[in-house]
């Protein structure tokens, strides 16, 4: 999780050069695919890290009156949703070519 932390991924909406993004594969259509997928890939990897970071808090009592704010937990959160987001970080993956990609065809 580390890499995601020093990310100079925007964390808001920025525009890319078409020609960049199309990169080694010349087709869009197949960039943001592969980028999509990448794009899963670490949001799966945030998330499970996240739940395992709240999984350490939790208490697992039944009982309604026993809830109350973990001032860790919400600082955990926090963090994570100050993180950018998974989309901007698999952008600036592939614009620096830190994605492997094949084309199964070949």
């Amino acid at each position: 999780m580390t890499k995601y932390r020093e990310s100079k991924a925007p964390s808001s909406t920025s525009t890319y050069d078409r020609n960049q993004v199309e990169g080694e594969t010349q087709n869009i259509y197949e960039a943001i695919s592969i980028i999509a997928k990448r794009s899963t890939q670490i949001n799966l990897d945030i998330k499970k890290e996240l739940h395992e970071k709240l999984d350490e808090f939790a208490t697992h009592n039944d009982s309604l009156e026993e809830i109350f704010e973990n001032k860790e937990q919400i600082e955990v959160s926090k963090f994570y949703e100050s993180l950018p987001k998974p989309h901007a970080l698999a952008v600036e993956e592939w614009l620096n070519d830190r994605v492997y990609h094949r084309n199964t065809e070949e």
